[in-house]
């Protein structure tokens, strides 16, 4: 499944997986700093949410597109594609 993505959805995603970035950076500097544990683990979860709506935004664009695929429904691959649709969603669970 290759992505594909209308030029506003790739910069959303974009957007999220540049926040990570800089949430993951933060945790990196707050323990080298020694921070707080309590404060670490919450940017570390931070960054965790930004990249799961990265990655559930970019699955949800391929099932978009697959759900609208008229080759896709017609070559009988249906099935095939909710398998690999249905692994995508659970590798972020």
């Amino acid at each position: 499944m290759e992505l594909a993505m209308a030029a506003e959805e790739l910069k959303t995603v974009v957007n999220r997986l540049r926040r990570a970035q800089g949430q993951i950076a933060g945790v990196i500097k707050m323990i080298e700093e020694g921070r707080d544990c309590e404060d670490v683990v919450t940017q570390l979860a931070a960054a965790s949410r930004a990249l799961d709506k990265a990655g559930f935004a970019i699955i949800a664009t391929g099932l978009q597109h697959c759900l609208t695929d008229e080759d896709m429904a017609a070559s009988g691959d249906r099935e095939q594609m909710r398998n690999r649709l249905e692994k995508l969603f659970l590798s972020l669970a």
